[in-house]
């Protein structure tokens, strides 16, 4: 009798863990049901030919963010009072070197919006597109863009016709200013020309020289979308 009670006992306690463990399993299903099929994407490694969104933070050479995609990140620069540009994420096809020397991506301004564009150089958005390989979703990288210089000389006439005094210009002030595909035709009203922030590194009366190179860039997976 008494190991027919230890029997009914032990046979009483698997259903109940058979019952809580299909409880378990049901709340689960509900909750990545809930996710739709997102939650597939935790587990995928980006590969060559897949549309992944990005979320990326670009430092000058003092290791101040300019621009960055990451609320995140702005917040802990403002904190600083630091005043990063805050722009779009970045959304990249795997494998597809930029063929332009400019990515333009949308950036907010109180004035005007989301209307203006932020010029990403071709070695910063390819730096980028080859560190993307094998990482997954929610994965950060730091990515170190290729150091050929980004200095450029900039004229006081050139300086005058971007709305800026030479005379008011010093060493190390930081100078938003507007860049082209065709800097030989940017004297033209036709001519596309996108904002692009750089640092004065030297000054003389007659020009200054002026550094728009961005070393390294901390980039987040946010989501990844593979071709079918």
């Amino acid at each position: 009798m008494g190991d027919k009670k230890q029997k009914e006992a032990t046979t009483k306690k698997i259903k109940q863990v058979l019952v809580v463990g299909a409880c378990v399993l049901f709340v689960v299903l509900m909750i990545l049901s809930g996710m739709g099929s997102g939650w597939l994407t935790m587990f995928k490694v980006i590969k060559p030919g897949d549309t992944v969104v990005v979320d990326y933070s670009f430092y000058d050479i003092n290791g101040n963010t300019v621009l960055t995609s990451s609320q995140q990140a702005y917040m802990a620069a403002a904190e600083k009072g630091r005043d990063p540009i805050y722009a779009r994420q970045l959304a990249i096809s795997t494998g597809q070197n930029l063929t332009t020397s400019i990515y333009p991506v949308p950036f907010y301004s109180g004035s005007s919006g989301w209307t203006n564009q932020f010029a990403l150089f071709t070695q910063e958005y390819d730096a980028i597109n080859q560190a993307l390989a094998g990482m997954r979703t929610g994965d950060q990288k730091r990515v170190q863009i290729p150091s050929r210089s980004m200095a450029q000389e900039w004229s006081a006439e050139q300086l005058t016709r971007n709305g800026v005094n030479i005379t008011d210009l010093n060493t190390g002030d930081i100078l938003a200013m507007g860049v082209s595909e065709n800097p030989a035709e940017m004297t033209t009203n036709t001519t596309i020309t996108y904002t692009r922030v750089g640092q004065v590194v030297s000054r003389t009366n007659e020009s200054v020289i002026v550094d728009f190179g961005y070393p390294s860039a901390d980039i987040s997976i946010v989501s990844i979308n593979a071709n079918r």
